[in-house]
């Protein structure tokens, strides 16, 4: 049976049978909040993170943050190396997946979400 079409949404009702490619891509743009950091994780492997800071382009509203302020990861030494280049106010672009990652702790498991970049680039360097 083919898939109906709602003609106010373009949406496709249950009945769509067609495959669904799932995908996880993130690409953002922002600003370095600081150094980023090179680490040696308990499994042995190195990683590099950073946190870029990338401006909502919505209206401002009361109450709301204007800002979201998100956690990036370089597992390759490629990757690694060309972060450890960038200074705080850079402009960056990358591009990758969100990751949710999980550690043990003394008060059990914790987790974040991050973004594990393949790609990153400096677009603009920071006016400091």
């Amino acid at each position: 049976m083919p898939a109906r079409t709602s003609p106010a949404s373009g949406a496709t009702n249950e009945t769509d049978t067609a495959p669904t490619e799932h995908r996880n891509e993130i690409h953002v743009v922002g600003r370095l909040a600081a150094e980023p950091d090179t680490r040696v994780l308990p499994s042995g492997d190195t990683i590099t993170v950073w946190r870029l800071i990338v401006e909502r382009g919505d209206e401002p509203v009361t109450g709301r943050p204007s800002l979201d302020t998100l956690e990036c990861v370089a597992w390759t030494a490629r990757l690694r190396r060309t972060v450890s280049a960038w200074s705080p106010g850079d402009v960056v672009e990358v591009r990758g997946s969100l990751r949710r990652r999980f550690w043990r702790t003394g008060a059990g498991v914790n987790s974040r979400y991050e973004i594990e970049a393949l790609q990153a680039r400096r677009l603009r360097r920071g006016l400091g």
